[in-house]
């Protein structure tokens, strides 16, 4: 699923730059595990990862990474790029 990794949107809140790459209406079901945000905290430190299951699936896919604020916007998306390909690769 590497390959259908594109940035969708970027948006700034309180505390995060939440980098989505998958609209969250094609997901059943979305969660943040402990073992997603492991891996991201090992690229930025205090990242988060939703992930999703598509509807009528049993896969499981990177659907937005938040970054914390103070790492700017490009950087944020640049690190929520190589956490979700070390997620799905």
């Amino acid at each position: 699923m590497a390959d259908t990794l594109r940035v969708k949107s970027v948006e700034t809140t309180d505390e995060y730059i939440h980098v989505r790459f998958r609209d969250p209406d094609v997901f059943d079901t979305i969660r943040t595990p402990d073992w997603a945000a492991d891996i991201a905290r090992d690229i930025s430190n205090g990242a988060e990862v939703r992930t999703g299951k598509r509807i009528g699936s049993d896969e499981w896919e990177v659907q937005s990474v938040l970054i914390k604020k103070q790492a700017g916007t490009e950087k944020a998306r640049d690190e929520a790029k190589e956490i979700a390909q070390e997620i799905e690769s």
